[in-house]
Parts: C-alpha cells; structure tokens; sequence
C-alpha cells in the first residue's frame, strides 16, 4: 500500500540511493551504487555513453524502480509513496521535450503546472498563474518571446523555457538531462548562465545535471560524480572528483581535466610516438 507524500518532513537529504542494482532483461546495468544529495546541492554527473547516467535520473524522476537496493526522495521511499504526487515536486528538464503543437513559451511555462506536454483542455490557468508565468520568463531572458510559437523558437530559447516550465511548479528537486544538446556556443552558454542563476533565485533548490561534456558544467556545480560501467567511481566535491587520472579512469582514455575561471576543460593526452 503506497500512500501520500509528505514532503513537509523533508531534511537536508533529497536524493538517496543505497546499493542500488538494475538489469534490463539478463543484462545489469547498475552495480550497487550508494548515493547521498542533500539539499541546495548542485550536482553534475558525468561518464561515457552506455555507462548509467540516464538509469540514475530515471530513479531521481521517480520513473524506474530499483531491481534491488533503496531509493528516496524528497524523504520518501520508492514503492512506499504514491509517485504522481512525488513527482509534482520534482522538475525535468529535457531538450527533447515531446511537444507536437505549436503552443506560445507562455503556454508552455504554463504546463508545468498541470504536468502535461499539451495544454489540457477545458484548463484556464488564473491570473496569478499567467502573471508567475511571465515572471519566470522574465528570468530565464525570454520575455520578448512570450508569445512565439515553439515550432520558431532556436533549440537555445526552448531550453530556457523549459527552465521556466520547470520552475513555476515550485520543485525541490530539479534534473537536468544533457541540456545543451544540440546548441551552438552563444546559446549553450546563455542556458549555463541560465542555471548558475538558480543558485541565486533558489537557494535551497537541489539540481542534478548529467552531461559527458566537462566543458557544459555550470559555474555553480558544488557536486560531481563519475560513473564507468554501471558503477559509480567517484562522488563528492566537484574539485576532488574531477582529477586527470579519476576522469581518465573512468573514460578508459588518457584526459588532462583543466580548471579556470570557474569552467571546467577536457582533452585527450596526446602518447608520444618514440622515433625509431
């Protein structure tokens, strides 16, 4: 028997994983990870492609249930609370947002409060509604667009609408899922700024980024974690974690991790071919 969420009881842990294991068919794809984010975190996950990063956001967004192990969030325990509920306090952020129909930025800031992809029928938002829609548009630096058409808007401003979308529904946690897919420099760069704001805006928001792209770290990432082969292989502080040799362990590649200016860097050490 699940029951409702209580998130009123929530502390300081927001995400907790303990020996977590998944397999798909005869194939396992986690290896009992352990996992602690606490509350105004912000954490980056990172690995190659295949390696269980969208497994672990998929047990953040309370979509997947573990093959064996414990996962809770926002203080609750998956299979012993009633998910939908769990859910609303919890933002995605997806650049491969599934919207078929050209609804305004507006229109889809505004969806995030029902938690659909189209705008429900017979559904009017109120005037205080509409009035935080267009305050989080504000923020995120499109309200010269509120009113385009999503099939107009560059892969840029759908990313930061989403942002907006994410947001009006309050979330404690928030997940972002290699968000700067698919943009150009100025626009991946506008939706970073865009993410180092939250830690301003909302203090006490906790945020989960996976990307395999160092570069694509926001400045305000406190939190990293490395996963290879189902496994995680480092977990902490951003600076302890992303070392050459930790990230090159888990790339299986020779990489020269760079820090400056708050960004992150990465590139291929090059083997030197002794002459013959």
């Amino acid at each position: 028997m699940t029951r409702k969420v209580s998130v009123d009881k929530v502390g300081t842990t927001v995400l907790e994983l303990s020996e977590v294991t998944f397999r798909r068919g005869e194939t396992r794809i986690l290896h009992g990870v352990d996992l602690r984010i606490a509350r105004g975190e912000h954490w980056v996950l990172i690995g190659p492609n295949g390696a269980g990063k969208s497994t672990i956001l998929s047990f953040a967004s309370a979509q997947v249930f573990p093959t064996s192990g414990t996962v809770d969030i926002l203080g609750d325990r998956m299979g012993r609370v009633e998910l939908q509920a769990l859910r609303r306090h919890i933002g995605h952020v997806n650049p491969r947002h599934p919207l078929r129909s050209n609804l305004s930025v507006r229109e889809v800031v505004l969806t995030g409060l029902t938690g659909t992809i189209e705008r429900p029928l017979r559904w009017e938002p109120s005037p205080n509604e509409i009035s935080r829609a267009d305050d989080l548009i504000a923020e995120v630096g499109l309200s010269a667009r509120a009113d385009a058409g999503w099939k107009v808007l560059s892969q840029g401003e759908r990313g930061r609408a989403l942002v907006a979308r994410a947001l009006i529904a309050e979330p404690q946690l928030l997940l972002f899922d290699e968000p700067t897919t698919g943009l150009d420099v100025a626009a991946r760069e506008q939706l970073l700024e865009t993410i180092d704001s939250l830690s301003v805006t909302s203090p006490e928001l906790t945020t989960l980024l996976v990307t395999h792209h160092l570069e694509e770290i926001p400045e305000s990432t406190s939190h990293a974690m490395l996963i290879s082969h189902g496994r995680l292989t480092a977990a902490g502080e951003i600076a302890e974690v992303l070392s050459t040799d930790q990230v090159s362990a888990a790339f299986e590649h020779p990489i020269d991790v760079g820090f400056a200016d708050g960004r992150w860097s990465a590139r291929a050490i090059r083997q030197r071919v002794a002459a013959v």
